[in-house]
Formats: C-alpha cells, structure tokens, sequence
C-alpha cells in the first residue's frame, strides 16, 4: 500500500505568489519518490491556480501529487452564502476533502452530525473523505468512537473505499510535542476493529489511516513502520517545502497494515 502524505496549509500563505513557490518547490522534491501518494490542501482561494500545475499524467510507480480541500458544505449548490460546494472542489480538480478537523470544531463549532452530513455529500459527488478524529489530553477512547461512529452514521459499505482516517489527539497539535508511537499504535488498532465490525474485515484491513500531530522529518517514518498507519496528515511542517519534501521522502515505502484480530 502506498503512503499518503497530506498537507493542510491551513490559512496560509498569505499570498498567491507565496502559495505558487511553496507548491512548486514540493513538486519538484517529490518527483522522484516511490509508493507514495501526496496531496496538497491549500486555502479555498488558492485551489484553481494550483490545480492547472497537478498533472494527471503520472507513472504510477512514483509519486502521485493531487489537490484536496480543507473542508467543504453539505450541499452541491443552492443559496449557501459563502460556502463552497464539493462538486465545485471536484470541477476544480481536488480529489480530497478533510473534514472535522479539530480546528473547526473548536472555532466554527461543527458537530458530527455536520461533518457527517458534509461526507455524504462529498462521497456522492466521487471525492475521497478525510474524516479527522482526535480527544483533549485525559479524554479516553470513548470521544473517538462517538466521533468516527457519529461521522461514518448512515455512510454504505461501497463508499467506505473512499474514506481515509486521520488521528489527531488535540494536545499534539501545533504543541511541537507528537503523540507516542505505542498510543498511535493502540488508536490506529482501535480504528480497524470499529470498521471491521461494521464494515468487515477486507475495508478494515484496506482503510488508510493518517497520524497528525507535530510532525517532522525525524519522527514521521517511525509512525508509518510502527504505529500501524499508512500515511501522515502534516501542518506546520507542510509550510516549509524543504522539511516537507524530507518527511515524504522518508515516508516513501512500501506499508504493512495492522491485522485484525
């Protein structure tokens, strides 16, 4: 399975031409790496420039570059003053939406019951969903699944293939402290035995799992070969092309998936 690497811009750069040299200088440092699929998700107003710069015309082998979005609305058009529709995502080119990152939760207060409503519609429109799950330091398990059974409520067994999992435990994020590999491990474990019992074991042991969470070039390969994820959901890092073309180069391998039990 290949690694996917992902860059949540977030709201930056603060200009254009800051957003065209940072993508540049990525694509050009991820050129030759192998099994490795990375996405670049930039502000809304960035999208329609960068994405003439994505080639669909990539050896397969090597490594995919493709656009994504950091959030979306719940509905394809209609008089939703402000919002961005997935079908306008998808005719621009993105492939990947997040949804439910923490940060929105916190400041546009979304609920599961938004972000669920926001992946059907992504889903129905044929983008791949990145539903981002993560708890406060002290919470347990508990928050987790109340998030991913509450974001998954009413999503078919066929479009699970098209669902990514990213883990974002709240107190690592921008705290330059990362979480420990052993719990990544447990919650990566945790995720696939939720998706197995609703799911089976065949979308279990397929889904593609993300870790995010202070990430940089010295502790990103650790969490793909031991921590049971596929792939990696960076910020901060993601604004410095050199650091980021190092974590995906390091990430670049060939990955084994955790095995239900």
């Amino acid at each position: 399975m290949k690694s996917l690497i992902v860059a949540n811009w977030k709201c930056n750069p603060t200009s254009l031409k800051k957003a065209k040299r940072l993508f540049n200088l990525i694509k050009k440092g991820i050129k030759s790496i192998k099994n490795t699929e990375v996405v670049i998700c930039p502000s809304f107003v960035h999208i329609p420039i960068l994405g003439a710069f994505v080639s669909t015309r990539q050896k397969a082998s090597f490594c995919r570059l493709a656009l994504g979005s950091q959030d979306c609305f719940w509905e394809g058009k209609g008089a939703f003053t402000g919002e961005i529709s997935p079908l306008m995502l998808k005719d621009l080119g993105c492939r990947y939406v997040i949804l439910g990152h923490s940060e929105r939760r916190k400041y546009l207060i979304e609920t599961d019951e938004m972000i669920n409503k926001k992946m059907k519609k992504v889903l129905e429109f044929g983008l791949k969903s990145i539903i981002c799950i993560g708890e406060k330091k002290g919470e347990g398990f508990d928050i987790l699944k109340s998030q991913l059974q509450n974001g998954l409520k009413g999503i078919s067994k066929k479009n699970i293939k098209n669902i990514i999992v990213a883990y974002e435990p709240i107190f690592a994020i921008g705290t330059g402290k990362s979480c420990s590999l052993d719990k990544v491990l447990s919650v990566s474990l945790f995720i696939r035995k939720m998706i197995y019992k609703k799911y089976g074991r065949t979308a279990a042991e397929n889904l593609k799992i993300l870790y995010g969470g202070s990430i940089n070039k010295e502790n990103a390969k650790s969490y793909i070969t031991e921590a049971g994820v596929n792939g990696l959901l960076v910020g901060g890092a993601s604004l410095k092309a050199d650091e980021f073309v190092a974590i995906a180069k390091r990430c670049g391998i060939r990955t084994k998936i955790s095995k239900i039990s």
